[in-house]
Parts: C-alpha cells; sequence; structure tokens
C-alpha cells in the first residue's frame, strides 16, 4: 500500500523518503518520547508512557525547549543514540 506524507517543514522540493521498517513490538525497545512544549503535550505523553510500560518498553522522555523551532540538533542525535522507536506529542 503506497502512502503519501505531507512534510509540514519549508521544502521548495518535494524529498523522497523511505519509511523505517515498524517493529513487529516495541518490548524490550528503547521507545523516545519527545515533547514538542506545546500545552498539553505532556498529558498525552504520561499516558503513553504508561501504556508503553506496561508492554515491556523502555521509556526515555525528551523536551524541545519551544515548539516554534526544531529540534536542536543535539537533541535529534541524543534520541537516536538511545532510542529505537520515537513518538512524538503534538496537542493543544
Amino acid at each position: 500500500m503506497s502512502s503519501i506524507i505531507l512534510d509540514p517543514s519549508n521544502e521548495r522540493s518535494v524529498a523522497e523518503r523511505t519509511r523505517c521498517e515498524r517493529p513487529a513490538s516495541l518490548r524490550g525497545l528503547s521507545v523516545g518520547l519527545l515533547d514538542i512544549s506545546k500545552a498539553r503535550g505532556n498529558i498525552f505523553l504520561d499516558r503513553m508512557e504508561e501504556r508503553l510500560t506496561d508492554i515491556g518498553a523502555h521509556v526515555v522522555r525528551f523536551a524541545k525547549p519551544t515548539f516554534t523551532k526544531p529540534a536542536p540538533i543535539d537533541l535529534r542525535h541524543e534520541i537516536a543514540s538511545q532510542c529505537q522507536v520515537v513518538i512524538e506529542a503534538l496537542a493543544d
């Protein structure tokens, strides 16, 4: 099945990206939860952490300094080096 994913960044030309394989299970994996610092995003991530922990995932929490800008490169590297999967909260 083919999907079209729109990238909200300011790209002048369409970038071709291949989606990563989804793991069969999250049990035993490190799952990063990224709070983008919008109101109530942390509430969603608190619940996700509970659910993920219940199924045996190791949860690592991260937060962007502000929702108005992309995550700093150091934060992106930290997440990539510590996690196999990332969930990003977006809420208002």
